[in-house]
Formats: C-alpha cells, sequence, structure tokens
C-alpha cells in the first residue's frame, strides 16, 4: 500500500467515493492528491484497481444503488468461464428499465435488472449466475454456441445438476419476455450435461456430438473384468472400451506425460482404446478431421456418416 497519503481510518483499505472522502474529513485538495487514482469519475482509491473485483468495488461506490454488475462482468465475478474473444475491459452495468443507462467511461450499460435475480458478492452487486448465463446470449458478436454451452456447464457443476432436463434453467429462460437469442438459449440447454470438469472437456465433448457421435460419459471410472478400477476418463464410452482424454497444459511435464503414457497401457492391456486429444485436435480442422475419424473408427462408426467439418 501507498502510505505517502494519510487517510481517514474508516477509508483505509477500500476504495470510496468523493462525497465519502469528504463526509470523512478529506479536504478537497486531499482528494485531489496525486497519490490517489481515480478509476472512474468520482471514485478514489489508494492503489491502482488491476483485478477485475477491485474495479467493480471502485466503481461500485459511484453507481446507483439500483445497478448491478451483470453479463460478462457476473460472469468474471462469479469465476466462470470467459468467451476468449469477448472484451472484457469494460464493466457491464444493468439497470431496471424504467431508470436511464449507466452512461460512464468504461461501462456498458443495459436495462431490465427487474426480471433478473441480483446477489451480493464481496460487496457488490451481481446479477446471478442463471441469469447471467441467459443474459451471455445477448452478445451475439462475441459468445457462441460453444461459449454459451461452457459456461452452463460450469454452472450445472456447482449446482450438481445431472438431470438432462435442467429445471433452473428452463425457468430462467421461459420466465424472459422474448429475451435476445432465446434459439441459442435452447440449442445450448438440450447441450449442457454434467461432469466436464474444464472448458476444454466441454468442448471436446460437443466436437463429438456435433460430429453425430453417441454421448459419452463424463469423468467415469474404468475398471476391468472384476470391477478394479483402472483409470478415470474424460469421455467414456463403455460398451465399446474406447477413452477420450483431453491433454491441458497441467500434462505438460515430464512426470505428467509419463503419467499419461502408463495410465494409456494400462487400458490397453485390459481392451480398452485410449485417445489423446490437445487443443489442436479441437481448433485446427484438419487434425480434428483426422481425430474424429480416428476415434469414430475405434467406436464402429462409419466416417461417411459423421458430421465432419
Amino acid at each position: 500500500m501507498n502510505n505517502t497519503l494519510i487517510l481517514p481510518p474508516r477509508l483505509v483499505d477500500r476504495p470510496f467515493s468523493r462525497p465519502e472522502g469528504l463526509a470523512a474529513g478529506m479536504t478537497a485538495r486531499q482528494l485531489r492528491s496525486p497519490y490517489l487514482h481515480i478509476p472512474t469519475r468520482g471514485a478514489r482509491t489508494l492503489d491502482p484497481p488491476l483485478e477485475l473485483l477491485e474495479r467493480a468495488q471502485a466503481f461500485a461506490t459511484v453507481l446507483p444503488q439500483d445497478s448491478a454488475f451483470s453479463h460478462l462482468t457476473a460472469c468474471g465475478l462469479w469465476n466462470l468461464p470467459l468467451p476468449s474473444r469477448a472484451p472484457t475491459a469494460a464493466l457491464h452495468v444493468m439497470r431496471p428499465t424504467d431508470r436511464a443507462h449507466i452512461r460512464r467511461r468504461m461501462c456498458v450499460g443495459h436495462r431490465g435488472l427487474e426480471t433478473r435475480t441480483v446477489e451480493e458478492f464481496e460487496g457488490v452487486r451481481v446479477v446471478a449466475p442463471l441469469d447471467t448465463w441467459c443474459d451471455l446470449a445477448e452478445l451475439s458478436a462475441d459468445v457462441s454456441l460453444e461459449d454459451l454451452v461452457v459456461v452452463g456447464d460450469a454452472i450445472v457443476n456447482r449446482l450438481e445438476d445431472r438431470s438432462l432436463d435442467h429445471p433452473s434453467f428452463v425457468e430462467v429462460v421461459t420466465g424472459r419476455t422474448k429475451p435476445i437469442g432465446r434459439p441459442k438459449l435452447d440449442a445450448a440447454l438440450r447441450l449442457l450435461r454434467f461432469g466436464s470438469r474444464s472448458p476444454m472437456e466441454t468442448r471436446t465433448r460437443l466436437v463429438f456430438v456435433q460430429a453425430g457421435f453417441p454421448e459419452p460419459r463424463l469423468n467415469v471410472s474404468v475398471d476391468d473384468s472384476d470391477g478394479g478400477w483402472l483409470l478415470t476418463g474424460d469421455l467414456v464410452w463403455d460398451e465399446e472400451q474406447v477413452v477420450v482424454e483431453y491433454q491441458g497444459s497441467t500434462h505438460a511435464s515430464r512426470a505428467e506425460a509419463s503419467k499419461d503414457f502408463d495410465r494409456a497401457g494400462v487400458a490397453h492391456d485390459h481392451g480398452n482404446q485410449l485417445f489423446m486429444v490437445f487443443a489442436e485436435d479441437i481448433f485446427d480442422s484438419r487434425r480434428r478431421r483426422r481425430m474424429l475419424i480416428r476415434v469414430g473408427r475405434a467406436l464402429g462408426l462409419d466416417p461417411g456418416t459423421l458430421r465432419i467439418a
């Protein structure tokens, strides 16, 4: 912390508004001190707010009390997977429909808060995760169907919702009057599943399902003929004894690579086929095609019947 400027005790270690500073005994000159940062008009912080939560807390000191953080900002505050190409510099802020949009630099204003559930997180008002998921469909230029499923899968896991109809999501969608992006929401709803442990595991599953593969089970045990545990597979087709493992950055070390190689050998010894899938197999069209044909053959599928782009 920068201790060059002495703040009133009640303003230490937190952002505050200019009126709060004056009420605490600070002078107008002190509030113009070069040792204070101004993240947005009327707000003051002793240290520059760098993280999303810090920025939200600073802006919240000067935003109307009937507002709440929404869309991509709510997604980030709830630690839900953010779409990779979505801009996150500006803060999304929502107010009730009968109130004016927030018009402030580095803010994106929305209305309709009266139909959303609002929760408090670390001292700021935030649109609840399920409503945030629904709102993301409005950002069609930045949020794809796959992005929406990735976020939805993360929420499904937190709710421990193992159903296929996802009543909590259905209630949010049906509670909206003609929500923007309704077709995308309906499509995403049908694709939500419990069990993915990471955004890339969800994207890997979607690549197979959208190509016409049968649904795999997610993160389940693969056992030997006596019922003994062999491994836990990311995507498992039990009857065909085919397992797909997504290899993320945590598998980059030699020690992890050694474990992966040994696991593949153990699976093979007991009649299973284990396929290692990497990000390039998902995002590179040529590698994706080769990977899908390879796994499809192991499942006994005719490549000619698959939807391989």
